[in-house]
């Protein structure tokens, strides 16, 4: 499974009527997620969504491409 760079967020049985949309309330879920968080605790946060999203995504050679595009902008 190549890695998907294109928009792919969405929620099952949500109609979108702009592209943007479901990006737009994932962005707010995060935001919410850390909302009265310390650094310390929202970086922990943080670590532990990466091994999740990795653990759910499972596929080693996507992961390691995704960290090496994650880390090539920084």
């Amino acid at each position: 499974m190549p890695l998907n760079l294109l928009p792919n967020l969405s929620e099952p049985g949500k109609r979108y009527f702009q592209t943007f949309t479901p990006g737009d309330d994932f962005y707010e879920a995060l935001i919410e997620t850390h909302r009265d968080l310390t650094d310390d605790q929202s970086a922990l946060v943080n670590a532990k969504l990466v091994l999740l999203l990795s653990n759910h995504v499972g596929d080693l050679t996507v992961l390691r491409e995704a960290m090496q595009i994650a880390r090539h902008a920084v």
